[in-house]
């Protein structure tokens, strides 16, 4: 399901793109990240799986980078996708 969810979300963004000259879409797809996400969790396999990957999450501010390196490009470029993974992740 999640593949099928991305291709759907990757033609919705060049459609997007195709059809209007004035409009940059961009893609962004961030790995694990350090954040509050599943705190209040109470499934023990989802409390287990958000332990064992936050040590190697990366820190918010580095998606927060790479927004601003799509938004700062020219009018005249548009950033399609940008993966962001930490380097310590397996997934």
């Amino acid at each position: 399901m999640y593949s099928a969810t991305k291709h759907a979300v990757r033609v919705i963004t060049d459609g997007l793109r195709q059809e209007h000259d004035n409009i940059r879409a961009t893609v962004i797809s961030p790995g694990i990240t350090a954040t509050d996400l599943g705190h209040d969790a109470t499934d023990p396999d989802v409390i287990a799986m958000v332990r064992q990957s936050m040590p190697t999450g990366q820190s918010p501010f580095a998606i927060a980078r790479a927004i601003r390196y799509a938004l700062e490009q020219p009018d005249s470029v548009d950033v399609s996708e940008l993966v962001v993974r930490p380097t310590a992740s397996s997934l």
